[in-house]
């Protein structure tokens, strides 16, 4: 299997290491050539503004919109601001998902936060496998899913922080700051579909 890992700004060097630890190998996508062959794209962490700027300015934008329409692309924090079709203020997106998104929705970065979440869809490639630990930075709320979104994880508050359609996924939190590699093994599950 071969995944990319959008290298424009964020934490993709994180990503990029815990798929090489699945024995996945890992092309850093700057340009569209990069998608070619790829089975998957994960879109990290960073500052969601930022990406979709950048991703503009290297000519991305259209390649990875037609990508999303039949492979599998995992938006981790500002990727998943970036894969959503409504952030209520003027940035470039994908809008390949049926997600609304509120940008740092849980405050500045003191109000950083880790908690353990409940994820059933993690049953898939862990059965029994127990609460997934999760670490939200500066993290951005799922506010609603539509059409064939739909909702992966909630906090106690039913706020909602983890969302698929089909071999499209988003999650609020970033699972690559963190030794398990059970959401990676998700994504990696939907590539290979």
């Amino acid at each position: 299997m071969k995944v990319g890992v959008l290298a424009l700004q964020g934490d993709f060097i994180e990503h990029k290491h815990i798929l090489e630890n699945l024995d996945v190998e890992v092309i850093e996508v700057r340009l569209p050539q990069h998608l070619i062959h790829l089975d998957g794209l994960i879109i990290p962490g960073g500052e969601s503004t930022t990406i979709g700027k950048l991703a503009v300015e290297y000519g991305l934008m259209d390649p990875l919109k037609q990508f999303g329409k039949d492979k599998a692309i995992w938006g981790t924090c500002a990727g998943a601001i970036f894969l959503s079709k409504d952030v209520h203020r003027k940035q470039p997106l994908l809008g390949l998902m049926d997600i609304t998104i509120e940008r740092n929705a849980f405050g500045r970065q003191v109000a950083s936060f880790e908690t353990d979440l409940e994820v059933p869809a993690l049953e898939v490639v862990s059965p029994g496998g127990g609460l997934y630990h999760a670490v939200f930075i500066r993290a951005p709320l799922i506010k609603s899913v539509q059409k064939e979104a739909r909702v992966l994880a909630t906090l106690p508050d039913r706020s909602i922080v983890a969302a698929q359609q089909r071999k499209l996924l988003v999650t609020s939190f970033h699972p690559e700051l963190t030794s398990d590699d059970r959401f990676h093994q998700y994504f990696l599950s939907l590539a290979g579909q």
